[in-house]
């Protein structure tokens, strides 16, 4: 094996990219805006200039450059294409990534997968789901992403599509309420409309996950009400997931994930509400193991190393 390579977390407003060596150091990370004029029609120009231009900085032959793993949000069929239309990226899709960024690469060997799925197997790998058998990521974002680990394995799907939790309905009595999904629910972009709607900002007030846990963290009690009712609905999918798959741990991603005061309410509120005040009894509730629930160890990073992790998976499986 050579001693570098590239992960790239693509994004709708960023692409992180990192340097790597091919052990899973990472050596330097840095962003790339994601141009999505004209259906995004130079995304993959600018990732392929961006690892050129850090090869020549670095004076890193290609020789040296084992590959790139880059994970997108959006499935991915046989390590290479996506097949659809991604929304948050203008439109871009229905292509060969693979393919289309080896070739601006003068060859060098690309790997795609989903953004998620990819994040999942770097956390498993060397973070906070390493060892386990049975552990899934929810990555708290736009919508709610992750991925599903049984028996030590990442479980991608028949159409590669596991793991997409923004779909999910929260209430069967009223499964035309589009507002009743995970993603309108367990997002960040859900937590901060709560949170403008409970203070009575307008709906295009400027708000972020810094601003609303600056107001969490300082005790105040609108904040900290939004975030408790935050809580109970994401840890009621965390309930569902353990009973379907005997979880050991759940590793919270995505931005807000490095804040302590969300894992802590999380694990607080599973334990009061969920188990404690569960509809048959708590005993019934604490028959079935408790998943820790941890924050990942690589929060937004994880998605680079994920896409490193899939990459010498693809090309150097482990015996």
């Amino acid at each position: 094996m050579k001693e570098y390579a590239f992960g790239i977390d693509l994004g709708g407003t960023t692409a992180k990219v990192g340097l790597f060596t091919t052990s899973g150091a990472l050596l330097e990370k840095w962003e790339v805006p994601t141009d999505t004029s004209n259906a995004g029609e130079h995304i993959l120009e600018n990732l392929a200039n961006a690892i050129r231009g850090k090869m020549a900085e670095k004076e890193i032959p290609a020789e040296q450059v084992e590959g790139v793993g880059i994970g997108v949000p959006g499935p991915v069929l046989n390590s290479s294409v996506v097949p659809i239309v991604c929304a948050n990226l203008g439109g871009w899709g229905e292509r060969n990534v693979s393919a289309q960024l080896s070739g601006l690469l003068d060859g060098l060997r690309v790997l795609v997968g989903n953004d998620a799925n990819v994040a999942a197997l770097g956390e498993i790998w060397m973070g906070a789901a390493k060892g386990c058998r049975s552990a899934v990521m929810v990555t708290l974002g736009t919508g709610v992403g992750g991925g599903l680990i049984v028996n030590g394995q990442l479980v991608r799907g028949r159409d590669f599509t596991a793991g997409e939790y923004s779909f999910m309905n929260t209430n069967a009595d009223e499964w035309n309420n589009g507002r009743k999904t995970m993603a309108c629910q367990c997002s960040t972009t859900a937590l901060l409309d709560a949170y403008r709607e409970r203070k009575g900002l307008p709906a295009d007030a400027p708000m972020n996950g810094r601003i609303f846990f600056d107001a969490a963290n300082a005790g105040e009690p609108e904040a900290l009400e939004v975030l408790e009712k935050f809580c109970f609905a994401v840890d009621v999918q965390i309930y569902n997931l353990s009973v379907l798959l005997n979880l050991e741990k759940v590793a919270i991603g995505g931005g807000i994930s490095s804040q302590p005061l969300l894992i802590e309410t999380l694990d607080r509120v599973y334990e009061e509400q969920i188990l404690k005040g569960h509809p048959f009894s708590e005993e019934q509730a604490r028959s079935l193991a408790h998943p820790e629930i941890v924050a990942c160890a690589f929060h937004n990073k994880s998605n680079q190393i994920g896409a490193l992790v899939s990459y010498q998976n693809a090309f150097y499986p482990q015996k």
